[in-house]
């Protein structure tokens, strides 16, 4: 392992502490924080010492409805204080306190969820499922949701984040998105991933259902924020090629990224956008792929490469040093130039890092004094692993640690100032309901759940928390839960900001558009309930990795009827 230089440390210090100021604005405007996905926080409150006292604040309400698969975000800077902004699978959206998890504004009307997708797939309703992202400067809320109806659509809604309303020209009909004489149809596509915002363009990416019904593809939509009419869009040639994983669609601040899964090909087909990494420039333009040399045979086995999200990740001193991960259901982790993705070809670096399949999670990526890491869950096999990149011409990676960790959650990452201090975390989601976190460099355990008052109910898997203000929120299935560590007022997170780039020009489609009027909510009333206690718990020693048998490849199921609407 090759450890970042001294001046290195000193800049990132520096840098750090330049943009620091004690009434900075904190701002989680989109899933794990930055547009890189590398799910890292700097927030000084969370110090190993306090991260081990970590409790849950019984005194947050957080009461909503709904199951939740997307992570809740934080929004300051509005007249009615800091702000948890929730969603739900009931086409719910809820403004809570940040302080008391009461309700400043919901939204109820939305629309009606459908009852099932089409497969049916594994989430049951269908409304609102990715997490939903911000623009600060406009103060909107962008999100996907489905409707039911006959026929069942998807709408891309914009609403101003301080009061709820929806804002004039939106939501935006996806059914009207096409490319390539292809058009999108919303009945056969799930939106399970993150949206991204991106110089003034909201990103949305979309699979199939589980089972790989019907004539689904893999999709990314973008629509201009302040011309919600300009619609753009980007298919995979063939069928299939869902981009399944819950980070969505990650950015360097210029370019996108997102990983496809397998599409239906006939031996001897060429690469049609299954099974690869995709970059495209402003307004969904294909600009580059990367498919490993053997991506027909994952085709064939249902493995897709694109089960998790790709996560940017720059190592210093390597060769490349801007690089793009994936995590691919072979169980294998990809390296790529994310400058030059080259097509068809063998990564920039490839390890084997897992015991089991690897689907649906984000990974996090974080750096310490020993060096650039990427941390994910493995799923089946129940293990949270740390890799660290050695920076190298070409990079390669090493396991850093593993320990034995349930559920299938996606992990993300404090430090107290960008470098020292690093906890790795995440939720035993579907099992325990717990959190834990890890040091960030060897594995060993900082904080083992805690009691039972720190035990969450309805926590669904792929998520992920947030943190702000010495807090983590995470949201669960009617509630949105909040921990607290036993401290003063925290450094906070300062609010990230996309690099400004020059935008081509790209071919609009007219969106028909509709503005449904909105009804705030009055907030709700927080229960107090007494302090919750922590107990401390053991690390695991590190264990080896087989290779991958690849799985048969599902029997593509008919085309079932669309549910009626209720």
């Amino acid at each position: 392992m090759k450890p970042l230089t001294s001046l290195s440390l000193l800049i990132v210090a520096l840098l750090w502490t330049a943009v620091l100021p004690a009434k900075a604005q904190v701002n989680v405007t989109q899933e794990h924080n930055h547009p890189s996905r590398d799910g890292l926080y700097i927030d000084a409150a969370f110090t190993p010492a306090n991260a081990a006292n970590l409790t849950r604040d019984l005194n947050f309400d957080g009461t909503i409805s709904g199951h939740v698969y997307a992570q809740p975000l934080y929004i300051e800077g509005g007249p009615n204080g800091p702000m948890v902004i929730a969603v739900s699978e009931s086409n719910n959206v809820y403004a809570l306190h940040a302080d008391t998890g009461t309700v400043i504004w919901s939204r109820t009307d939305i629309g009606t969820p459908a009852p099932q997708g089409a497969c049916p797939g594994n989430i049951i309703p269908v409304g609102i499922t990715g997490t939903p992202v911000v623009d600060l400067g406009s103060r909107s809320l962008f999100f996907d949701a489905v409707i039911n109806g006959n026929p069942v659509k998807h709408f891309i809604f914009s609403l101003n984040v301080d009061t709820g309303a929806t804002n004039a020209g939106w939501p935006v009909d996806v059914d009207t998105a096409q490319f390539n004489g292809v058009n999108f149809d919303s009945f056969w596509q799930e939106e399970r991933g993150a949206l991204a915002l991106v110089n003034g363009i909201v990103y949305v990416s979309y699979s199939g259902y589980v089972g790989d019904c019907g004539p689904y593809h893999g999709w990314v939509v973008g629509v201009d924020i302040n011309n919600p009419s300009t619609v753009t869009a980007w298919a995979t040639d063939a069928e299939g090629g869902g981009i399944w994983g819950h980070g969505g669609v990650a950015s360097d601040g210029t370019n996108m990224f997102v990983v496809t899964g397998n599409t239906f090909t006939s031996q001897n087909d060429p690469w049609r956008g299954g099974e690869a990494i995709v970059r495209f420039t402003a307004g969904t333009v294909f600009s580059d792929f990367w498919a490993p040399v053997n991506w027909q045979a994952l085709d064939g086995t249902d493995t897709d490469l694109g089960g998790c999200s790709a996560t940017i990740i720059d190592v210093p001193g390597a060769n490349p040093s801007e690089l793009v991960l994936a995590l691919g259901k072979d169980r294998n982790a990809y390296l790529l130039d994310r400058n030059n993705l080259g097509g068809v070809h063998l990564a920039v670096a490839t390890m084997n890092v897992s015991n089991a399949t690897l689907r649906g999670t984000s990974s996090a990526a974080y750096q310490t004094a020993e060096g650039t890491h990427f941390a994910f869950h493995t799923g089946e096999s129940g293990e949270l692993r740390s890799y660290i990149i050695n920076a190298t011409s070409p990079p390669t990676m090493a396991l850093a640690w593993n320990v034995s960790q349930g559920g299938r959650g996606s992990p993300w990452v404090t430090t107290t100032d960008g470098i020292n201090n690093a906890i790795v975390w995440v939720a035993n989601v579907e099992g325990d309901g717990k959190l834990y976190g890890y040091d960030g460099d060897t594995g060993a355990t900082i904080f083992a759940g805690g009691g039972p008052n720190e035990q969450m109910t309805g926590t669904r898997q792929w998520n992920t928390g947030m943190v702000a203000r010495g807090r983590i929120y995470f949201g669960a299935d009617n509630k949105v839960y909040a921990f607290k560590v036993p401290t003063g007022t925290p450094t906070p997170t300062p609010t990230p900001s996309a690099t400004p780039t020059a935008t081509p020009p790209v071919t609009p489609t007219p969106t028909p558009t509709a503005t449904p009027p909105v009804t705030p909510t009055p907030p709700g009333t927080p229960t107090p309930t007494p302090t919750p206690t922590t107990s401390p718990s053991p690390s695991v020693t590190p264990t080896a990795t087989p290779r991958v048998t690849p799985r048969p490849r599902p029997t593509r199921r008919p085309r079932p009827t669309p549910p009626p609407r209720p």
